[in-house]
């Protein structure tokens, strides 16, 4: 007979036997022999740390940095957002500050995509919440047809020939090439005249 056929055997000749203590067994200590004393355990020499809270703040918000190596290249930084932010909420900052329809943005953290209805708070482990986590980087995937509109400028922009930048370097030139501060202010005043009456 070998080992394991022997343990077989005896274990199964232990299964049918009766069981003599319930599971939910509960045995008066007063019933116990007087002779033998019942054993207290000593207590601790000291009480168990409690772990300490760590110095850093739990983060509340997140400066997000889109970033997308393919075309068009993107390296956008938006400013703080409360971790309640969805990614919809995000990706209509980036068509702002890109100039990309947010229909053609998709958005991935650690290279797998994130829904729309997920929030900040969603994508960070509790640890990194603990840890006062503070930038969170976000690739950007753009669909194809996604034209990139160029960021529409607070201020017209001035034609080169109305800037006084312009008219002081014609004056300089003029006077470098003719020689004669007379008919250099002569010819100048005549290219300016001649220009100011050409806008009319």
């Amino acid at each position: 007979m070998t080992e394991v056929s022997f343990a077989k055997a005896f274990v199964s000749a232990l299964d049918s036997r009766p069981l003599k203590l319930s599971a939910d067994h509960v045995e008066d200590p007063r019933s116990f022999p007087a002779g033998r004393p019942a054993h207290i355990l000593p207590k601790m020499p000291k009480p168990m740390s409690k772990p300490q809270a760590t110095s850093s703040q739990p983060a509340k918000a997140l400066t997000v940095t889109f970033k997308s190596l393919r075309n068009p290249p993107l390296d956008i930084s938006i400013p703080p957002q409360d971790l309640s932010t969805s990614m919809h909420a995000l990706k209509s900052s980036l068509e702002s500050a890109s100039g990309i329809p947010s229909a053609k943005l998709r958005l991935l953290y650690k290279k797998k995509p994130v829904p729309d209805s997920k929030v900040l708070k969603e994508l960070l482990t509790e640890e990194e919440i603990a840890a006062g986590l503070d930038n969170l980087e976000l690739a950007v995937m753009v669909m194809g047809g996604a034209n990139v509109k160029p960021p529409v400028s607070a201020e017209p922009e001035k034609k080169v020939a109305e800037t006084e930048a312009f008219w002081g370097d014609l004056r300089g030139f003029l006077l470098q090439r003719v020689k004669d501060e007379k008919e250099g202010g002569e010819l100048y005043d005549l290219f300016r005249a001649s220009w100011e009456a050409s806008k009319d």
